[in-house]
């Protein structure tokens, strides 16, 4: 079957034989419901756990790096390299409200995380963020857009916020300092991922049953091999629907447009 074909017949079936599987909810106006629910802080974590991030060379998002973008009227362009970007300004944060959702980057946020928003730097990227008013310092990784309230630099993930010590008060006088990366490495960067098998990973359930549905699915309508592997996650056994290897950049990332529907989750390419 064409992969043009397959996204139509992937939605019937997941709405005739998915349906006791699957959560569907419906869809509302997400700017309406992201103004009737507040942000706030997590209530229990355990602060030891959060990691610290490595930077390393990664290629563009497909999602998230338009030449410009529109936003409360005011245009915005993405800017074509996060190298050599320095800049003072106030920092904000994210929590609650977001958590769990899709970020520019096709990403899912997560606050436990060490991450963080920027209105033009390209995603993803590294960056190293100073707390002006107190001397800390983290790594982060950008992976999404925002913030948009006036005189904002950059919006933090919660866990970052909190490693800054400005989770209380809000927000904090910062200095932000992308991570660059040399040509070289660059290059090495993608020649490990040419020695690895490139897979889709279509989505990563808990639901074993959901898991083997779609999986059943996919194999019967896409001429590549599908499997399912597992992972455990804080706690909790994932089962990772992915299909491949798959032999071409390009067709992976049409497999990934394919497959991106709002029921199966955020497919992405991820090497092995």
């Amino acid at each position: 079957m064409q992969l043009k074909t397959i996204r139509l017949f992937v939605i019937g079936i997941l709405v005739s034989s998915l349906t006791a599987c699957l959560s569907m909810t419906p869809v509302k106006d997400e700017k309406e419901e992201q103004e009737k629910e507040k942000d706030s802080a997590p209530t229990d974590f355990n602060w030891n756990n959060i990691k610290t991030v490595t930077p390393r060379y990664e290629p563009k998002s497909r999602y998230g790096n338009p030449p410009s973008y529109e936003q409360d009227g005011i245009t915005y362009r993405v800017m074509a390299s996060a190298n050599n970007y320095k800049k003072k300004g106030v920092a904000s944060w994210y929590g609650t409200k977001f958590h769990g959702r899709r970020t520019s980057s096709g990403e899912t946020y997560d606050m436990f995380t060490l991450t963080a928003a920027h209105k033009t730097l390209p995603i993803p990227c590294y960056a190293k963020v100073k707390n002006l008013d107190n001397g800390k310092s983290i790594i982060v990784k950008i992976n999404d857009r925002g913030p948009f309230k006036k005189n904002r630099i950059i919006d933090l993930s919660y866990a970052a916020a909190h490693k800054l010590g400005m989770a209380s008060a809000g927000t904090a006088n910062v200095l932000v300092e992308t991570i660059s990366f040399s040509k070289s490495s660059q290059l090495a960067s993608q020649n490990d991922k040419l020695a690895t098998k490139r897979f889709v990973q279509v989505g990563a359930y808990s639901n074993h049953a959901k898991a083997q549905k779609l999986a059943k699915v996919l194999d019967r309508e896409i001429r590549l091999p599908v499997k399912i592997t597992t992972v455990t996650r804080k706690g909790t056994r994932l089962y990772r629907v992915r299909i491949g290897p798959v032999a071409s950049q390009e067709m992976a990332e049409q497999l990934v447009s394919t497959l991106d529907l709002k029921e199966l989750g955020t497919p992405k390419i991820v090497y092995q």
